[in-house]
C-alpha cells in the first residue's frame, strides 16, 4: 500500500499566528522608531521651506517698497536741489545786478570828476594861450610896425 502524502505549501498552524504576532509587533515598533520621526522631521523641513517663501515673497515686497521710496526721496532731494540752484541763481543775478549798478555809479563819478578836471585844464590852458597869443599878437605888431604899442 502506497502512502500518498501531500505536502502543502503552507501549513496554517500555530508558528503561523506567532510569526503574523511578530510581524505586527514588528510594524509597530518600526512605525513608532523610524517612520514617525522621519515624518515629523519631513514635516518639520516643509514648514520651514513654506516659511522661507513667505519670508522671501516679504523681503522682496519690502525690497520693492524701499526701492520706490528711494526713487521718492532722489526725486524730491533732485526738485530741491534745483530749487536750491534756481535760487541761487537769481541771488548771485540780483547781486551781479546791484555791483554793475555801483560800478556804472563809480564810472560816473570818476567820468564826471575828470571831465571837471579835464574842463578846469583846458580853461587854464585857454587863458593861458590868450595872454600868451594877445602877447604874441602884440610882439608881431611891434615887429611889423617896428614900434612900441601902447598897452591898455
Amino acid at each position: 500500500m502506497e502512502i500518498v502524502s501531500t505536502v502543502s505549501m503552507i501549513n496554517i498552524n500555530a508558528t503561523m499566528i506567532v510569526e503574523l504576532i511578530s510581524f505586527l509587533i514588528f510594524l509597530f515598533l518600526i512605525n513608532r522608531i523610524m517612520f514617525r520621526p522621519l515624518q515629523n522631521v519631513m514635516h518639520q523641513r516643509n514648514e520651514k521651506i513654506a516659511n522661507l517663501g513667505r519670508e522671501i515673497k516679504e523681503s522682496k515686497t519690502r525690497l520693492t517698497d524701499l526701492y520706490n521710496q528711494l526713487e521718492e526721496n532722489k526725486k524730491a532731494a533732485v526738485n530741491e536741489a534745483t530749487g536750491h540752484k534756481i535760487k541761487i541763481e537769481n541771488e548771485g543775478s540780483d547781486e551781479a545786478k546791484e555791483i554793475l549798478a555801483q560800478s556804472r555809479k563809480e564810472i560816473e563819478s570818476i567820468r564826471e570828476e575828470n571831465e571837471t578836471f579835464v574842463n578846469n585844464q583846458i580853461a587854464e590852458a585857454r587863458k593861458t594861450l590868450e595872454e600868451e597869443a594877445n602877447q604874441l599878437a602884440v610882439n608881431m605888431m611891434e615887429k611889423i610896425l617896428d614900434r612900441r604899442l601902447a598897452r591898455e
